[in-house]
């Protein structure tokens, strides 16, 4: 029901942080994906209107791919790991912290605007305030909120799957999807596709780990 926080009164003040949160996981799969590979993360930036920019830095043509595919597929796995520790409310409270420290970390290490620290800093204190003080039950509703909210951008944002362009708040460059085009030779159309059957896959994934394995039946005498 999260489309009634667009047309109730003052629901955008939910809806707007939602956004900068699909924005910020979205960076950091890039500075996330480029030290997997090697390389490095050097920045990030999240802007009011809702765009990033993520500086990394690799050795090879497809490292910067693989960097640019990180973005693209991170809030389905950000979506997907809410949704598995959701499964317990301690797993939940768990993951409530780890994700406080994520945060401060981003902050320190890499965040380089003021709004994107601002950002930051107030989510670490909004997750670490229910990770201590609200019980682990709510935690565990909350973190299923984020993998929704997070799981619902994958498909919010699929256009950006198939632009050429990436407009941000420090002008347009190309997008995620048109690096690995131009990297790995195949048009937009193919990539955007591929990427967004990785991403539904991810989430799928997620959805079926919170809730167990499935059911078995058995024949019955």
């Amino acid at each position: 029901m999260t489309w009634v926080l667009y047309v109730v009164p003052y629901g955008h003040v939910v809806v707007v942080p939602l956004l900068w949160l699909s924005t910020l996981v979205h960076e950091l799969g890039h500075g996330v994906t480029a030290l997997l590979v090697g390389g490095r993360f050097d920045s990030i930036v999240v802007s009011m209107d809702g765009s990033g920019v993520a500086a990394t830095a690799t050795g090879s043509t497809l490292a910067g791919a693989l960097v640019a595919a990180g973005g693209l597929i991170g809030p389905a796995v950000a979506a997907a790991a809410c949704f598995a520790v959701s499964r317990t409310p301690r797993g939940s409270v768990l993951a409530l912290m780890v994700s406080v420290g994520t945060l401060v970390a981003v902050d320190v290490l890499w965040m380089s605007n003021l709004f994107g620290v601002l950002f930051t800093a107030s989510l670490a204190a909004v997750l670490g305030w229910i990770g201590t003080r609200w019980s682990p039950e709510s935690a565990r509703v909350v973190m299923s909120f984020l993998g929704v909210q997070l799981a619902l951008a994958v498909f919010q944002r699929s256009d950006y799957l198939f632009m050429p362009v990436a407009h941000t708040a420090r002008g347009d460059m190309p997008s995620d999807v048109a690096l690995i085009a131009r990297a790995l030779w195949l048009p937009i159309p193919v990539w955007g596709t591929l990427i967004g059957l990785l991403s539904f896959g991810v989430l799928v994934w997620g959805l079926w780990w919170s809730m167990g394995p499935w059911p078995s039946f058995r024949r019955s005498a």
